[in-house]
């Protein structure tokens, strides 16, 4: 598979994420609404980037080799917005060529990893001790999850969804807890296990997210 790594998106991928969002997502956000996250201070978005070398042309060496280069492909998006004390989970999607692998997990985690540390940055700002997101009750992998994760069922959206169905709207009120870190260290290391057994190089690239 290559190597991966997990970072915020420039201005340049917009393009690219709006493409993911439609074969993922069905066109959730626009090019223009994903500007307005980049943008934001009170939104933390992240991409997963598969790496991988290809041959381009170029000067020939005289072993007659082609210049090396690096392509880069977006496979996974995430965000979450921080609203007073929670972090709402607004996207989380993977390339449908590269689901079922634990992909969805791995950027679940960095999301989470990332509001459990989050600090505030105005006087009026809060520290974020909870998580909450809407999902469909029939998507049952999505359900299963979370849950795993600790996110619990505490209510509905009646006909969220544009088909009408509703949403169900789960919680994880434990982010600042010793039991939750230790979930989530429990997680990375078994869904890193995972992924290197397919194949995939976790990059070791610091994660800079987009906020302040």
């Amino acid at each position: 598979m290559g190597p991966i790594s997990c970072h915020p998106p420039t201005v340049d991928q917009i393009p690219a994420l709006v493409d993911l969002d439609l074969r993922a997502l069905g066109g959730l956000w626009s090019a223009d609404g994903y500007r307005r996250e980049l943008e934001s201070p009170n939104s933390c978005m992240l991409v997963l980037t598969q790496h991988h070398k290809r041959l381009r042309p170029g000067i020939l060496s005289k072993s007659t080799m082609a210049e090396p280069g690096v392509d880069e492909r977006i496979v996974g998006l995430g965000c979450y917005w921080a609203i007073l004390d929670e972090a709402h989970l607004t996207v989380l999607a993977v390339d449908p060529r590269y689901q079922r692998r634990g992909l969805g997990q791995w950027l679940l985690i960095h999301l989470l990893e990332d509001a459990c540390h989050r600090r505030p940055t105005q006087a009026d700002d809060c520290p974020l001790t909870r998580a909450t997101l809407e999902v469909r009750p029939s998507n049952s992998r999505a359900v299963a999850l979370y849950t795993g994760f600790g996110f619990e069922p505490l209510g509905h959206r009646r006909r969220y969804y544009p088909d009408g169905e509703d949403a169900l709207i789960l919680w994880q009120n434990s982010l600042k807890t010793r039991e939750f870190k230790e979930l989530l260290a429990f997680k990375r290391s078994t869904v890193k296990q995972r992924l290197q057994a397919q194949g995939w190089q976790i990059s070791a690239q610091k994660q800079t997210v987009n906020h302040p």
